[in-house]
């Protein structure tokens, strides 16, 4: 029988990345209403106490798979090992974050299994009567939201949205199990040969771990009109990020998309320049903690979810607001 909510704790270089935390979290949550614990699975080399650091986020037990195999990441070994540890343990869920390696991974893992796979979901829910995983991911562009379930195979499994989930706080008086087993990979394993890692150095924060985020809609009216956001972050120490329109229209890189069919975040100041509102992008920013709306059309959407609504042209409040903080901190700074 089927039990237990499992994690891929996906980790880069030895260090657990943020989307596991909150992939816990969230099976913590669909384990209540299940009544079972999470598992968070970790594979790679020359772990320490990472094992610990997954129980203090709310992990129940740890599975550990280290082997020299595993230390950089190759498809083949990885989907093997994950593979064998579902149908070894037969776990009720399993989820991966919807990250370039997820991506990759569940898809290879799912075919082996023989289950399905619901991909980039953004919402996750336990059904009250049948208990079923419902997963909730963008269709058709964006327009429609799905609610897909796997009603037959197990695991039910899907890869999550970084930013979508929330982490639980460390807790350093937790504690649980951590076991390390076999990976029982073999050289014939080992089908592709790593030459070179090559790493880029990226100066530009990733806009789901900014805490202040400035963004700007079709209100800009053109790629120029980022200059002045990208002041106004700069004076904040925020990042900019985009509505999709801006995305389509070749002014601004699509790592800076917010929205269902680009990055959900979680800042504590979200800042919507020239937004209207539409769902698909509401979607993406309804979880920031304080969401500030600058428009001249005094009907906008955008103001249904903002806390506070400032009406007027962008292009003349945004750089006055931009001022108005440089002199602040100068004035700060010369008290100090």
């Amino acid at each position: 029988m089927s039990k237990g909510i499992y994690v891929l704790a996906e980790q880069r270089d030895g260090e657990i990345q943020k989307v596991s935390f909150e992939l816990i979290g969230e099976g913590v949550r669909l384990a209540a209403a299940l009544g079972q614990q999470v598992t968070a699975v970790l594979l790679g080399a020359g772990f320490a106490d990472q094992g610990e650091t997954l129980l203090h986020y709310g992990a129940d037990n740890v599975i550990i798979a280290e082997d020299p195999l595993l230390a950089e990441y190759m498809t083949e070994p990885y989907a093997k090992v994950l593979a064998r540890i579902i149908r070894a343990d037969q776990p009720e869920i399993f989820l991966f974050g919807a990250t370039t390696i997820g991506r990759d991974l569940a898809p290879r893992v799912s075919a082996r299994v023989h289950t399905g796979l619901t991909a980039d979901c953004t919402k996750l829910e336990i059904e009250p009567e049948s208990k079923l995983l419902a997963m909730t991911r963008p269709a058709f562009g964006g327009n429609i939201m799905a609610t897909i379930i796997c009603e037959r195979h197990r695991p039910q499994m899907a890869t999550v949205r970084p930013g979508v989930m929330k982490a639980l706080a460390k807790d350093t008086a937790r504690a649980g199990v951590v076991k390390r087993i076999d990976c029982g990979l073999t050289a014939a394993d080992h089908n592709a040969d790593i030459l070179q890692v090559v790493k880029s150095s990226q100066k530009a924060l990733d806009i789901t771990e900014a805490k202040i985020l400035v963004s700007g809609g079709r209100g800009l009216g053109s790629a120029r009109g980022f200059e002045a956001l990208r002041d106004l972050a700069e004076a904040l120490g925020g990042e900019v990020s985009s509505s999709r329109a801006n995305v389509d229209a070749g002014w601004i890189a699509k790592d800076r998309q917010v929205g269902q069919t680009g990055k959900t975040v979680r800042p504590d100041l979200y800042l919507a320049c020239g937004i209207s509102g539409a769902i698909q992008h509401v979607a993406g920013m309804e979880g920031s903690n304080l969401i500030i709306a600058i428009n001249k059309n005094d009907t906008a959407p955008i103001f249904d979810v903002a806390d506070l609504g400032i009406v007027g042209d962008l292009k003349v409040i945004v750089p006055k607001l931009t001022a108005a903080i440089r002199r602040l901190k100068q004035e700060r700074a010369a008290i100090s």
